[in-house]
């Protein structure tokens, strides 16, 4: 019998990522394939703002209600 599975190996133990027919101590043999990561690591909120490439005043950060409202916008606690 053939079968494909996918696994995770731990740095000790391969271990099936979901239940699979075999009776515990059942000895097979395997054929290693690695696959790409389920999931690319996010990038970061600064990684995408540069990549962006926005252009603005120097002052933005200061300023940045007058810019967006046209003014000032009051405090609010």
């Amino acid at each position: 019998m053939t079968d494909t599975i996918e696994v995770l190996y731990d740095g000790k133990v391969f271990r099936p990522t979901g239940p699979i027919a075999l009776a515990p101590n059942t000895r097979v043999r395997m054929a290693i394939e690695s696959l790409p990561p389920a999931e690319q690591e996010a990038p970061s909120f600064l990684r995408t703002a540069r990549a962006l490439e926005l252009e603005g005043p120097p002052d933005w950060s200061e300023k940045v209600d007058e810019y967006l409202y046209g003014g000032a916008r009051p405090h609010v606690d």
